[in-house]
């Protein structure tokens, strides 16, 4: 999947990879796609309920074959 930014949150704990994407979002302009890739088991729901609150789309997440979670947000 294209996204026009990314961060990298592997290796860090909650709630570090949402401030991360939050900040990263606030940067960009409506419509563009964040990746954001994590290892925080607890990050699946958190991406959710930030989505769900913020209004940005959660378009697609999971983990990768690298062991890492993936997250494509489009901004609202």
């Amino acid at each position: 999947m294209q996204f026009d930014k990314q961060v990298d949150a592997r290796g860090l704990n909650c709630p570090l990879p949402i401030l991360r994407a939050k900040k990263a979002l606030a940067e960009m302009p409506a419509g563009q796609t964040l990746r954001v890739m994590a290892t925080d088991p607890g990050s699946v729901k958190d991406f959710e309920a930030f989505a769900r609150q913020t209004g940005n789309e959660l378009l697609k997440h999971g983990e990768t074959d690298e062991k890492y979670f993936e997250f494509y947000l489009k901004r609202k």
